[in-house]
């Protein structure tokens, strides 16, 4: 079976403000097997959260995982996936619809973490942020 590690994080200055993404993507080893960090425009934090998740599920999916466990570093993200939360910003349906639709093509499990346990995507959506993207 492969499993991938997905890690997502976006980043707003200001909110909103000038926004990036970071996406992490490690193997069943814990080797990363890309990584990717870009600005996004302007946007607030939870738009590049839901930016950050659309791009790596975007990422992941080249893979052609069977198993996708992801992690991020947004409890708001993470329980309106789960449906434990309900989308109230009109902002955040169309990002939360689009996870939602690129999430039926993986088997996967989805938590919460704290920032230190996402610290490469954080890094990656800052770097971008000022000006090094990868």
């Amino acid at each position: 079976m492969k499993t991938l590690r997905l890690y997502t994080d976006g980043a707003a200055r200001f909110n909103p403000g000038p926004a990036a993404v970071g996406v992490v993507i490690k193997d069943e080893q814990g080797n990363t097997v890309d990584e990717l960090g870009r600005p996004i425009g302007t946007a607030t934090n939870n738009v590049a959260e839901y930016r950050a998740l659309i791009e790596g599920l975007k990422a992941a999916a080249k893979w052609k995982p069977d198993r996708l466990e992801i992690s991020l570093d947004s409890k708001l993200v993470v329980e309106q996936i789960k449906g434990s939360y309900k989308v109230k910003k009109p902002e955040l349906k169309p990002l939360y619809d689009e996870a939602k639709k690129l999430l039926e093509g993986f088997a996967y499990e989805i938590e919460h973490v704290e920032r230190e346990s996402n610290s490469r995507a954080d890094e990656l959506a800052n770097l971008a942020l000022d000006g090094h993207p990868t």
